[in-house]
């Protein structure tokens, strides 16, 4: 008894430790995808052409996914890669035709294992396909929903949406009909190792087999023997448990590894420009779209404005200086010597038109540059976002990442006031004025304006009226 409870403790506490090692293990794994996906995938969707869903579920989804491969299989599959051979040791002084039929079950069983983890392998990875679709197609349709019910788009949206989801429903039926046969397989070979050890003790202690193999059969080895052979399939039946985990994971990793082969190399740092040139750039979208052949000169600190009508490639100039457009032809030089895009992003302090907010304070989303309380309220300030900050109980508001309750010109000044903050030396600024009203563009205009007297500033625009504070304009057609 004393050695049972002894057993059952150690047991126990093995279990416990592999379980708390592999989630070590599987946190460790989760920052390093994390530190080396996070910085080359958000600057590069636009040059992959991917949908923000489909990165979220890249950059979310997909790692959560690795947890049970990493946290569960891989420790559960050394253990049991070992624990059939030390249960067939222990088995075969008391009974070799035992151990011999231990043995005997576990060969097709391998050979099943191998055959279904081919096919659970093919329909994870296609499993994981159809849910990145599906979060892309969702995030993006949510996002224009507004345009979508101006032009009563509904029902062509909804089918769309619904033949994504239809696909992921299918590929996750497929996903589980393999982990229930090979769940079927591994059972029929366990009952099967356990009947078959059974008939042999019980023919062998009653004297009813024909011939004669090894010792004597005592009914105290047949008892050691019936004993250990549930415990011979025990860590096998634990690993197929967490099969599907694997396979899921598995599809995870390719995913990302896919992901990345796409993605440009990040060039090494460069210092922030003081001057900054192109010389016939011409860019190129995901979609193949050309724009340019585009120019400019930027020289020393102030204001530099790049202006045009709407589609001439002013977004497009300020996202292939930041590496997310890129190069088709052209050259790009900063202070006199080559500069690849993107380089200088540690400098720069962007506001784009589109604001990422992250989930948690407004102070939590200014705070990435190290400004003190009473520098984000000043800025705030000047920006009009007293009112806003009086009224939702200052920096701790809590914001969600969808700005609930703010308006567009709102989130667009809590962009510009992030990269203001950043104490960056150049500010690289997609319409600062857009969405304001009259009295709050003017304050918007007199920040930038004192801005410049320090830093590289560039920004696109229609507002005539920052144009003409500008130090230089760039015309884009």
């Amino acid at each position: 008894m004393v050695l049972i409870v002894g057993g059952a403790l150690w047991r126990g506490a093995a279990q416990g430790a592999a379980r708390a090692r592999g989630a070590i293990a599987a946190a460790a794994v989760h920052r390093r995808l994390r530190q080396d996906l996070l910085p080359r995938l958000l600057p590069s969707r636009l040059m992959r052409g991917a949908l923000v869903g489909e990165d979220m579920h890249l950059a979310v989804d997909a790692i959560a996914a690795t947890e049970g491969h990493i946290a569960r299989f891989l420790p559960l599959r050394m253990a049991a890669g070992v624990s059939p051979l030390l249960i067939a040791l222990a088995a075969a002084p008391a009974s070799p035709v035992a151990a011999a039929i231990m043995l005997a079950t576990l060969v097709p069983f391998v050979l099943g294992m191998i055959v279904a983890g081919g096919a659970a392998a093919r329909r994870a990875e296609a499993q994981h396909r159809a849910l990145a679709r599906l979060s892309g197609l969702f995030v993006d349709r949510l996002g224009t929903l507004p345009t979508i019910l101006l032009f009563g788009a509904e029902q062509r949206v909804a089918r769309h949406l619904g033949e994504a989801a239809q696909a992921v429903a299918r590929r996750t039926m497929a996903v589980l009909t393999v982990a229930f046969v090979s769940s079927a397989v591994l059972e029929f070979m366990a009952a099967l190792a356990v009947a078959l050890v059974a008939v042999w003790c019980g023919f062998a202690l009653l004297g009813l087999l024909p011939f004669h193999l090894g010792r004597h059969l005592t009914l105290p080895r047949a008892f050691y023997v019936l004993a250990l052979a549930p415990e011979f399939y025990l860590g096998l039946r634990r690993l197929a448990g967490a099969y599907h985990e694997r396979q899921q994971g598995e599809a995870a990793l390719a995913a990302m590894a896919q992901a990345a082969a796409r993605m440009p190399v990040l060039p090494p740092p460069a210092p922030a420009p003081t001057r900054w040139s192109g010389r016939a750039v011409v860019v190129r979208h995901a979609d193949g779209t050309l724009i340019g052949p585009l120019g400019w000169d930027w020289h020393g600190a102030g204001l530099h404005v790049v202006t045009g009508p709407t589609g001439g490639g002013k977004t497009s100039l300020l996202r292939a200086l930041i590496g997310q457009i890129p190069l088709e032809s052209g050259t790009i030089m900063a202070d006199e010597a080559p500069f690849a895009p993107g380089s200088a992003n540690h400098a720069i302090g962007w506001a784009g038109q589109q604001v990422a907010l992250l989930p948690g304070t407004l102070r939590s989303n200014l705070a990435h540059g190290g400004a003190g309380d009473t520098a984000m309220r000043a800025c705030l300030d000047q920006l009009g976002l007293g009112p806003l900050l009086d009224a939702r109980g200052g920096l701790d508001c809590a914001i969600d990442h969808k700005g609930a309750g703010l308006s567009g010109g709102e989130r667009r000044r809590i962009g510009l006031a992030r990269a203001v903050l950043s104490g960056r030396a150049v500010l690289v600024l997609d319409e600062p004025t857009a969405d304001l009203d009259a009295a709050t563009a003017q304050a918007v205009r007199a920040l930038l304006a004192d801005l410049a007297t320090r830093h590289l500033i560039v920004a696109a625009t229609h507002d005539a009226d920052l144009v003409a504070l500008a130090r230089s304009v760039t015309p884009v057609a």
